[in-house]
């Protein structure tokens, strides 16, 4: 891995040793990769208001993956400051949860939570350790997962559709249009991609959008 010319000395307050802040990007120094080098760009018409949406929950997912890409386990079970739980593996298993929370309210799939318990309602976060096997299964658990909500939208046209029709009241309590669920889940994907900006950086000082 190298360190670009963008790459400005930092003091790492825990460690005590300078950490290189660094980009891939060579047009802005602010970026994770160059504007044309940016998978997450694409020329394609965004469309009506549904494909849109669509359209911004891939980019946020996208730059989740990205932010995890090129670490090893303990790079990805690295947490944050105490006493946050938080690291880019957890993040990842979080959003696992997320993806299946989301099937459950449009349209009442059976997705129980995998990580989190009534005795450990952070399992997500707790169980995110240093652990090849780990970090191998939340990716495959992520893919399937994300795979499996794009189908369950994509079975659902109607924006103002309220649960998927299956009840007047979702299955985790929650009445809502795919609309909302939709915007939430974007806006649930963007925050934590805030976070992963700066757990990215914390791990090896690459920065970026």
């Amino acid at each position: 891995m190298g360190v670009s010319d963008n790459a400005v000395m930092d003091a790492d307050a825990d460690a005590g040793e300078p950490t290189a802040r660094w980009t891939e990007a060579t047009v802005f120094p602010d970026m994770w990769v160059d504007p044309d080098d940016d998978p997450r760009e694409q020329e394609v018409p965004i469309g009506d208001e549904r494909a849109m949406l669509l359209d911004y929950l891939r980019y946020y997912r996208l730059t989740l993956e990205l932010k995890c890409s090129g670490l090893d386990a303990e790079q990805l079970a690295r947490r944050s400051v105490p006493p946050s739980t938080m690291s880019l593996l957890g993040l990842l298993r979080h959003a696992v949860e997320d993806e299946r929370h989301v099937r459950r309210v449009m349209t009442g799939d059976d997705a129980p939570r995998i990580y989190r318990t009534e005795q450990d309602r952070d399992g997500d976060w707790n169980g995110a350790v240093a652990d090849p096997a780990v970090v191998a299964e939340a990716w495959q658990a992520w893919r399937r997962e994300t795979a499996a909500t794009d189908r369950a939208f994509a079975a659902i046209d109607d924006l103002d559709a309220r649960n998927a029709g299956i009840s007047d009241l979702g299955p985790d309590g929650a009445d809502v249009t795919l609309r909302d669920l939709l915007i939430a889940h974007i806006v649930e994907y963007a925050r934590h991609c805030g976070h992963a900006d700066l757990l990215r950086e914390r791990v090896d000082g690459r920065v970026g959008q």
